[in-house]
C-alpha cells in the first residue's frame, strides 16, 4: 500500500481513534486530506505565459556561459544576472519590505579544469524574510542560470539553455513573484545559481556560506531540466510524471550516525529522502495530473546538480528533473543535421508541464514554510518487549508551538508513508509493532501545514 492508495482506506482506519491502547490523555485519529486556500490561490496564479516569457528572455542573451562576457548589457552571463536581479527587485516591491535582493559575488580560482583563470561569479538571490523572530528556519528553491553548448569550455557560441536550465530559473522567478506578498514565519530564499556547468560553483559557495553562517537550513529544492515532456529517442510524450532525486546515505554521515542507521535499518530514510517524500505528498495533493516519481538515488546516473553541495554540507536537498530527457536539445550546439534541429531551444519545451512542476515546488515550499518547526528529541521506547510502539518527543524549542503532530507509519518494505495519525500530546502508543514498521513524527499547525518528518531513535 502507498500514500496514493491510502486515501481508499482512510475511513477504515478511523477505528483507531477508539483503540484501548490509547491513553485517556491522548487524541488520535486518521487525518482527512485538507487543502489550504492560500496555497491553491498561489498555484492558480502560476502562468504558463509568464514562464515562457521568462525562458525566452534568458535565451535572448545568446549565451549565459559562466565564462562569457560580464560587460555587455545585451548578452552573456553578466547581462543575464543583472536582468534576473532587476526582476527580483520588481517582485520585492509587493512584499512590504520583507523581500531583499542580493547579488552574492565570489571569486573562483583557476582550477586547471573548467575554470582556466580566476573568475568572478555571482548567485542572484531574493530573500523573503520570515515574520517570526524566534523562527530561524531557512528554505531554498534554486535553478542554475548558466548555459553551455557541446563544448563545455565554449563561452562564445550560441547556447540558449532554454530547458537546461532557464526552465528552473523561470520556475524560481515565478515562485518569487507569487509568494513575495505572503508572510511566512521562516525565511524563504529564491536563487539563480551560476557556475553549475563548470563544476557546481555557485551552489557550493552558497552551501558553504550557509554552514559557515550557521543557517538553520531545513530544505533545499533544486530544479534542473524541468520543462520538457517529450523524448524523441523513446517516442514518449508524458507531461504527467516528474522525477525527484534524493540521496540515501547522507554524504557527510558520521560513524556514529552509520551505526544508528544500521541499527534502525533506516537506509531509505535520510532527511533528503523524506524531503522528497514530502514534496510528493504535498505536490500531488495540490496539483492535478501529476505523478511525482521518487528516484532513490542522489541524481541521474554518474551525474550531479546544485543540490549535491548542500548534501555534502549535511543539509536536506533534492533535485527535481523531467521524466524523459531529450538529449538532442541538451548540451548541444545549435545546428541542423540531416533535417534534425539540435540545440536547447524554447520551441522544444512544454510550458504547461513546467507550470505543473512549478506548482509542486510552490506547494511544498509554502506548506513547509507555514508549518511549525520539526519536533525535538523524537524517540521510540525500547525498555520493554512489546508488540505495540510508544513514541515520545518534545515541542520544538523555536518558533510557534504546534497545534498537534502527525505520526507517520509504513511497513519496512514500503517506499512511502502509508498511514498518518493526528495527536495532540507529545507521547503516543500505537497498536503496531516497532519491529514491523517505520515511524516518524511531524509538527503541524491548526491548518494542517506539517514540518518535515523526524525518525525516532531508541530510548530506554
Amino acid at each position: 500500500m502507498t500514500i496514493k492508495s491510502n486515501l481508499k482506506t482512510m475511513l477504515a482506519l478511523l477505528l483507531l481513534a477508539g483503540s484501548p491502547l490509547i491513553t485517556p490523555t491522548e487524541s488520535i485519529a486518521q487525518e482527512a486530506v485538507r487543502q489550504d486556500d492560500d496555497i491553491k490561490k498561489m498555484i492558480n496564479e502560476i502562468s504558463t505565459k509568464n514562464l515562457e516569457e521568462l525562458v525566452r528572455k534568458m535565451v535572448s542573451f545568446g549565451t549565459r556561459h559562466t565564462l562569457s562576457t560580464t560587460t555587455s548589457k545585451k548578452e552573456g552571463i553578466g547581462a543575464a544576472r543583472e536582468w534576473v536581479k532587476s526582476e527580483f527587485e520588481k517582485y520585492a516591491k509587493t512584499s512590504g519590505g520583507r523581500m531583499t535582493v542580493e547579488m552574492d559575488r565570489f571569486v573562483v580560482p583557476a582550477d586547471g579544469r573548467r575554470v582556466p583563470k580566476d573568475t568572478e561569479m555571482a548567485n542572484v538571490m531574493a530573500i523573503l524574510k520570515g515574520t517570526d523572530p524566534s523562527d530561524d528556519r531557512v528554505i531554498i528553491v534554486g535553478g542554475h542560470l548558466d548555459s553551455r553548448a557541446t563544448d563545455v569550455m565554449d563561452a562564445k557560441s550560441k547556447s540558449p539553455g532554454a530547458n537546461d536550465d532557464a526552465s528552473g530559473v523561470a520556475m524560481v522567478m515565478e515562485m518569487a513573484r507569487i509568494m513575495a506578498p505572503y508572510k511566512f514565519p521562516g525565511t524563504l530564499i529564491f536563487v539563480a545559481f551560476q557556475g553549475e556547468e563548470q563544476g557546481l560553483y555557485g551552489s557550493t559557495h552558497l552551501a558553504e556560506r550557509a554552514k559557515k553562517e550557521g543557517w538553520n537550513l531545513v530544505a533545499m529544492q533544486n530544479n534542473d531540466i524541468v520543462g520538457n515532456s517529450y523524448s524523441d529517442e523513446l517516442k514518449m510524450h508524458d507531461n504527467t510524471r516528474v522525477r525527484i532525486f534524493s540521496e540515501g546515505t547522507p554524504a557527510n554521515e558520521t560513524e556514529e550516525q552509520a551505526r544508528l542507521r544500521r541499527t534502525l535499518g533506516s537506509d531509505n530514510d535520510s532527511p533528503s529522502r523524506n524531503l522528497a517524500r514530502y514534496m510528493e505528498q504535498v505536490g500531488e495533493k495540490y496539483v492535478d495530473q501529476i505523478d511525482v516519481v521518487l528516484e532513490y538515488r542522489a541524481d541521474r546516473f554518474l551525474r550531479g546538480g546544485d543540490h549535491t553541495p548542500f548534501n555534502r554540507q549535511g543539509y536536506s536537498a533534492v533535485r527535481m528533473s523531467e521524466m524523459n530527457e531529450d538529449f538532442d536539445h541538451q548540451h548541444q550546439d545549435v545546428r541542423k543535421e540531416n533535417g534534425t534541429q539540435y540545440g536547447d531551444l524554447p520551441e522544444f519545451m512544454d510550458f504547461e508541464y513546467l507550470r505543473k512542476n512549478t506548482a509542486v515546488n510552490l506547494a511544498s515550499m509554502a506548506s513547509l514554510g507555514w508549518a511549525p518547526a520539526a519536533p525535538d528529541k523524537v524517540g521510540v521506547l525500547t525498555s520493554e518487549l512489546t508488540n505495540t510502539t510508544t513514541l515520545q518527543w518534545q515541542t520544538p524549542a523555536k518558533g510557534a508551538k504546534p497545534a498537534g503532530y502527525y505520526v507517520l507509519m509504513r511497513e519496512t518494505s514500503a517506499p512511502t508513508w502509508e498511514k498518518r495519525f493526528y495527536v495532540t500530546d507529545t507521547k503516543v502508543t500505537l497498536p503496531y509493532s516497532k519491529d514491523n514498521y517505520f515511524f516518524a513524527v511531524q509538527s503541524a499547525d491548526k491548518e494542517g501545514h506539517a514540518s518535515l518528518p523526524v525518525l525516532p531513535v531508541p530510548v530506554r
